[in-house]
């Protein structure tokens, strides 16, 4: 299979963000190990104190690959207990931005992302939700719409981690739905 070419001929490369939220100090050589296995080459993290829980660690990596080397990275970082994570890709000719977040009590959740930032809610998952809207009426069943899409929009996984995307004092603040 050959690799995507823009108009130079040179092969696509995306690039995108880790965001590792919260991991023990213990964890933190096997995560950058993860990162060199998908990425083929040696990896610098710098792990600072995760201010919002006593003992965790964080970290943000810039990287860059092929297109599809955000999903790589979250299925090696998956298999870490406790680890919270995001992923970010941008988009690339031919593909959409995506943004993968994960934590121990909800695992992961992706997303397509817009230019702006926005999460895209695609046509077959709000079928697929108007069909379970459908069945709990005949059933007689709750079904609440507004909690349905802000699920399908990852609220959850937002509100788990959002204290988490704050930096300590004097580190970098990354905001994941900066445009630029």
């Amino acid at each position: 299979m050959t690799a995507p070419t823009g108009v130079t001929g040179a092969a696509v490369q995306a690039r995108g963000v880790v965001f590792v939220h919260t991991c023990t100090k213990a964890m933190s050589a096997h995560v950058t190990w993860a990162l060199e296995r998908v990425l083929g080459r040696p990896v610098t993290l710098e792990f600072t104190p995760q201010p919002a829980l006593e003992g965790a660690l964080r970290c943000e990596f810039a990287w860059t690959g092929t297109p599809g080397t955000g999903s790589r990275l979250v299925s090696e970082l998956r298999a870490f207990p406790g680890l919270r994570f995001e992923v970010t890709e941008d988009p690339t000719p031919g593909t959409d931005g995506e943004r993968y977040s994960c934590t121990p009590e909800l695992g992961i959740f992706r997303a397509t992302i817009a230019s702006n930032g926005d999460v895209m809610v695609g046509e077959e998952q709000l079928r697929e939700m108007l069909g379970r809207a459908a069945a709990a009426s005949i059933l007689g069943e709750e079904f609440n719409v507004e909690d349905e899409l802000e699920l399908l929009m990852g609220r959850p996984w937002d509100d788990e981690l959002e204290p988490l995307r704050h930096a300590g004092d004097g580190a970098p603040v990354r905001w994941l739905n900066q445009v630029g």
